[in-house]
């Protein structure tokens, strides 16, 4: 009797330990579960976050190639911001802009050996007859200016046509100083130029001293030379000239905006046929400039949008 009591207790032992062991191994196996639950939830958020992240990286990656675009020197500081900001958001395109002048971008555009010309000055009938297509994406004001030294804040339409026709000559004859005026253009088949006597009504009847092939080296001559009398595109202005008012009126993209400002003129980025014509990287580029985005950055390059 005493020996099967024994047996009976030792039975007993191991029972209890064989179901605590197995208490013990299922709560861990539980405890093991719900670690991995929670790390699968933890992780799910970041690997969800990560693929929309991505998503709009890939979608603008799949986007490559190069856009030619050359002409307008008046439009460098537009071209490069829209260049510089597309490439940004499509890292695989590359836009190649090049500034060899109105005439010159149009003439490229045609011939098919650039995607866009870039034109100063609104197309003329027998560029739209060649099946180029003026594509308007900014409004620039063309500015007059004087160096520092000059006395003279402002002129009438009249006095600046009969000054660059070269009938007056003396600064004298508008309120300054009796000093020479020095007449500063641009080049034959500069959009600036062709607009600026466009909306004057003096082309071929300038009298230029100077005749200089950018806009750049238009500012630099007016700067350096007392006397000076030039014209500029707006947004391209610093402190280094001083802007005239004509016949009262500031040029500022307000007074533009406005329709009280003389001479301004559309900033035009041609395509032969119609943007619905050119390959997908000419038209992303076009919807870029359309968009909030590319507003801003036409904006920013100090110019007015068209609509």
């Amino acid at each position: 009797m005493k020996n099967r009591a024994l047996k009976t207790f030792a039975l007993a032992g191991a029972t209890i330990l064989t179901v605590a062991s197995l208490a013990a191994c299922g709560s861990q196996a539980i405890e093991s579960t719900v670690q991995e639950a929670d790390a699968r939830t933890e992780v799910a958020p970041v690997e969800e976050a990560q693929t929309e992240a991505a998503a709009p990286a890939e979608e603008n990656a799949d986007l490559s190639g190069t856009i030619s675009m050359s002409g307008s020197t008046s439009m460098e500081k537009l071209a490069n911001a829209v260049a510089e900001s597309f490439m940004v958001k499509y890292p695989n395109v590359t836009v190649t802009p090049e500034f060899t002048g109105s005439s010159a971008g149009i003439e490229a555009v045609t011939a098919g050996s650039v995607d866009i010309g870039n034109s100063s000055r609104a197309l003329k009938d027998s560029e739209k007859e060649a099946g180029v297509v003026e594509n308007i994406v900014a409004i620039d004001g063309i500015a007059v200016v004087v160096d520092p030294a000059n006395a003279v804040s402002g002129l009438s339409k009249d006095q600046l046509i009969s000054i660059y026709k070269g009938e007056t000559k003396k600064w004298s004859e508008v309120g300054g100083t009796d000093a020479p005026i020095v007449v500063v253009g641009r080049e034959a088949g500069s959009g600036t130029r062709g607009a600026f006597e466009e909306l004057l009504g003096i082309e071929d009847a300038c009298a230029y001293a100077s005749e200089l092939d950018s806009t750049g080296a238009v500012m630099a001559k007016v700067a350096s030379t007392p006397g000076a009398i030039g014209y500029v595109s707006l947004d391209v202005l610093d402190d280094t000239v001083i802007a005239l008012a004509l016949d009262d009126v500031a040029a500022t993209a307000e007074n533009i905006k406005a329709g009280q400002y003389l001479l301004s003129r559309p900033f035009v980025m041609a395509t032969k046929g119609e943007i619905s014509d050119q390959n997908e990287l000419v038209q992303a580029l076009f919807d870029f400039l359309g968009s909030d985005e590319g507003k801003e950055v036409i904006a920013g390059a100090g110019l007015i949008l068209p609509y």
